[in-house]
C-alpha cells in the first residue's frame, strides 16, 4: 500500500534491482525489495554507515550530505525514469540521505542512531507541512528526494533539541 497515488508497490520489484547498479543503489542495496515498509529498511540501511561520516570532520560530513543528496537528485529520477513510473515506494536512497541528515552533529553512540531513526521515520511518515506539499506536487528526482531530506532537516532540529536539553546520552 502507498500513501501517494502514483507511486508502485515495493512489491513489484523490478529484477533490474538485481542487475543494474544504479538501481541496486536507489532500492538501497536491495533494501527497498522488502514487500511491508521499505522506507524503514532503507533507513535502517542507512545506519551502519553514520558512524563512518561521523569519523569525517564536521564540514566532510556536510559535504558528503551535499554530494549524496546532489547524487539522489540524479538517481532517483533515472531510476524512475528507467522503471516508467513517477516514484517507486522501494527507491529508498532517499530515506538514506534523510537519515544522514538527521544525525549530522550528533553525538556518536547507539542511544543516539536508535533516537534519530525514530525522530527521522516520525516526521517521514507523518509528513507535515510543507513535507507533505512537496511530496504530492513536486516531481521527477528532485521531487522524490526533496521531501525526505526535508524530513531529514526537520528529524535534525528535533535531534539538535534533543542533544542542546540531555546533552550527550
Amino acid at each position: 500500500m502507498t500513501d501517494h497515488p502514483n507511486q508502485v508497490p515495493a512489491e513489484n520489484v523490478p529484477p533490474s534491482v538485481w542487475t543494474n547498479p544504479w538501481h541496486f543503489l536507489a532500492f538501497g542495496f536491495g533494501s527497498g525489495t522488502l514487500p511491508k515498509a521499505p522506507g524503514t529498511w532503507g533507513s535502517m540501511v542507512a545506519v551502519p554507515f553514520i558512524p563512518l561520516w561521523q569519523m569525517l570532520p564536521d564540514w566532510g560530513y556536510w559535504l558528503m550530505l551535499g554530494l549524496t543528496m546532489l547524487f539522489g537528485f540524479w538517481l532517483c529520477g533515472k531510476v524512475a525514469d528507467d522503471l516508467r513510473v513517477h516514484d517507486h515506494e522501494g527507491i529508498v536512497w532517499d530515506e538514506m540521505v534523510g537519515m544522514w541528515i538527521t544525525l549530522w552533529l550528533v553525538p556518536e553512540g547507539w542511544v543516539w542512531l536508535l533516537v534519530g531513526f525514530l525522530v527521522f521515520r516520525f516526521f517521514d511518515i507523518l509528513k507535515p507541512w510543507p513535507i507533505h506539499w512537496i511530496d504530492k506536487h513536486v516531481h521527477g528526482g528532485v521531487g522524490i528526494m526533496l521531501d525526505d531530506v526535508l524530513a531529514g532537516v526537520f528529524a535534525w532540529l528535533a535531534m539538535q533539541g534533543l542533544v542542546w536539553v540531555w546533552g550527550v546520552l
